[in-house]
């Protein structure tokens, strides 16, 4: 079982990961606040803002202080696999 550091000392299973998305836009706010109000909501931000949603197959939903950038490198990718439009 890989698991993978989202900041603070805490993992998450990369198996059970689906995406990382950004917490900025409308629909990912809904879906922070519908997870929320279901208890399906682990903040694992420690009191940061908000940098990167993680949706696992549970349909639990991690937020983490760890930008998409510094987390690539802990799943295998490259951050030069990004163009800088996505980056951004």
């Amino acid at each position: 079982m890989d698991l993978i550091n989202i900041g603070f000392g805490n993992l998450i299973s990369a198996q059970r990961l689906i995406a990382i998305v950004s917490p900025d836009s409308a629909p990912v706010k809904r879906l922070i606040q519908e997870s929320r109000d279901s208890g399906m909501l682990i903040d694992a931000t420690y009191g940061r803002k908000t940098a990167a949603v993680l949706i696992m197959d549970s349909d639990h939903v991690v937020l983490s202080a760890l930008s998409t950038e510094k987390m690539a490198p802990r799943l295998g990718m490259k951050v030069e696999d990004f163009t800088r439009e996505e980056l951004l």
